[in-house]
């Protein structure tokens, strides 16, 4: 009954299987992410349906990922800066 699933690419290794859930969760917590902005794009929900401290995560979140890609683009294929 310890045996792992045969797709578990964590193996029986109880570390690995951490890490692996620890990746897994920031992958979904992205399409999460991307997901609500697709329903509020469509008009399924509003922005305003979320409790206030889901709101202020997600500002949070939008306002890093800006930042992040702000600071991304004055760097070139090069990794210079521009």
């Amino acid at each position: 009954m310890n045996e792992p699933f045969d797709d578990d690419p964590a193996g029986a290794d109880p570390l690995a299987a951490r890490d692996a859930l620890a990746r897994t969760d920031a992958e979904l917590a992205r399409i999460t992410e991307d997901l609500i902005d697709i329903l509020i794009a469509r008009g399924v929900i509003q922005f305003t349906d979320f409790p206030p401290a889901a709101q202020a995560k997600l500002l949070r979140r939008r306002a890093t990922r800006a930042t992040l890609s702000r600071r991304l683009q004055l760097l070139d294929d090069d990794g210079a800066v521009l």
